[in-house]
């Protein structure tokens, strides 16, 4: 049986507790000689660097301790990695695992990633060598666990699994501020078979996010078999979102039994012309929204990345089709409760050579602010805002609205035209 392995032992390489970065690298190399374990974090507070785990290891953040990543940004190393779909240098996660099998964290204690520092180097436009890292990033590992612990103040997105093949992540925290750019919480990108499970995520940008890479990365591995349930979702840009990055594919996605409030966007799916990449058969069911700009946005003219001011991308005429045409298509939106939604009911808006196909809302109810603010509910050009609409459809076939009850709109209750085939039942 391996030994359970208590960081404490290690306290004479933490320079008098002020830096635990060896200690930690030290806890992880005896662990790895007896073929791996459980290094165990008992109260108290440990600053360090980055934490870089092996296979069969689990670090365990028991109640009471707290591990705050430091903010000297020189001393972080670089890995090779991949964000927003490009390969690309970042400073290490501040935990991370590569090529590992049955790897984890675990416990009852917090993380915090001191991403102050982080974010006003974005805001303020200065360099910082190498990419900001996230507070968790598993990178071709199979076998991982992620339960339980408060995940606070990360430099960039929370959770990254990346290229990981059975994931669970379960009853978790994630807190970030509301104005920390890009923090989005749980990103799942080109994993299968991946079980998000009761947690909590309150972010400065999308709460969960499925992704598959872009038209630019080397990989295109789909993010497939996928859960998500039990969730209570906060403050984020959306709530559930697929995209941008799907140059690979999203499929066979169930989100069950959970809660936004306050998102902009509910459940948000984005993608652009030359992306490429088919999202299918996605299960949305069982959900609360209260207090949205737009419960539902299926956007294929989604414009930001560096070339989103490009003709391609906003033209609404019709392209040749070829395979980096991207696609949206069966998905089925049953048993909703919407609340105070302020700018529309829902919104699609797929591309002329390639329309959103077969998306069934059943047993839905939504209701309109009474005084909402006008908003975007999407992010595409020349989108004026809205204001208490209802259902805006462009380019959209085979929509089936059955049993769909909506409230106190100011506007159009069905903003559709030639190119849209829709039913109401």
């Amino acid at each position: 049986m391996r030994d359970l392995i208590n960081i404490r032992d290690f306290e004479a390489y933490s320079q008098e507790g002020k830096d635990w970065t060896e200690a930690f690298r030290q806890a992880v190399s005896k662990a790895a000689e007896q073929g791996g374990g459980l290094i165990w974090v008992p109260a108290g507070t440990y600053p360090t660097h980055s934490i870089e785990l092996k296979s069969h290891m689990t670090l365990y953040v028991g109640a009471g301790a707290r591990l705050n990543f430091m903010e000297d940004i020189e001393n972080y190393e670089a890995v090779t990695t991949e964000f927003e779909g490009n390969r690309t240098e970042t400073y290490m996660p501040c935990v991370y695992a590569r090529k590992a099998e049955y790897v984890g964290v675990k416990g009852e204690g917090i993380m915090d990633g001191r991403g102050e520092v982080w974010w006003k180097a974005v805001k303020e436009k200065r360099p910082l060598g190498k990419g900001r890292p996230c507070l968790i990033c598993f990178q071709e590992c199979d076998h991982v666990r992620l339960e339980g612990v408060t995940l606070l103040n990360s430099p960039a997105w929370t959770v990254h699994p990346l290229y990981c093949d059975d994931v669970v992540i379960q009853g978790i925290t994630i807190k970030n501020p509301a104005d920390s750019p890009n923090t989005d919480g749980i990103n799942p990108d080109s994993c299968r078979n991946v079980r998000i499970i009761n947690c909590r995520v309150d972010v400065g940008d999308d709460c969960i996010t499925l992704k598959s890479g872009t038209e630019k990365t080397g990989r295109r591995i789909p993010c497939e078999n996928i859960v998500v349930a039990d969730c209570n979702l906060l403050h984020g840009h959306g709530g559930l979102v697929i995209g941008s990055e799907m140059s690979g594919g999203v499929r066979n996605v169930t989100v069950t039994n959970c809660v936004f409030q306050d998102t902009d966007r509910g459940i948000r799916m984005k993608t652009k012309r030359r992306r490429g990449g088919v999202v299918e058969n996605i299960h949305l069911n069982n959900i609360v929204m209260d207090r949205v700009i737009c419960p539902f946005v299926f956007n294929m003219y989604y414009y930001c990345g560096p070339e989103g001011r490009e003709r391609y991308v906003w033209d609404k005429e019709a392209y040749p089709l070829d395979e980096s045409t991207p696609a949206f298509r069966n998905i089925c939106i049953s048993n909703m409760t919407v609340t105070d939604a302020s700018a529309a009911a829902g919104f699609i808006y797929g591309l002329k050579e390639q329309p959103v196909r077969g998306v069934s809302f059943s047993n839905v109810s939504i209701t309109m602010s009474r005084d909402g603010k006008p908003g975007s509910p999407a992010m595409m050009g020349n989108l004026k805002p809205m204001s208490g609409e209802g259902f805006f459809l462009r380019n959209a076939q085979d929509i089936l609205f059955e049993n769909v009850k909506i409230h106190q709109t100011r506007g159009n209750v069905w903003n559709v035209d030639e190119s849209v085939d829709f039913m109401v039942k």
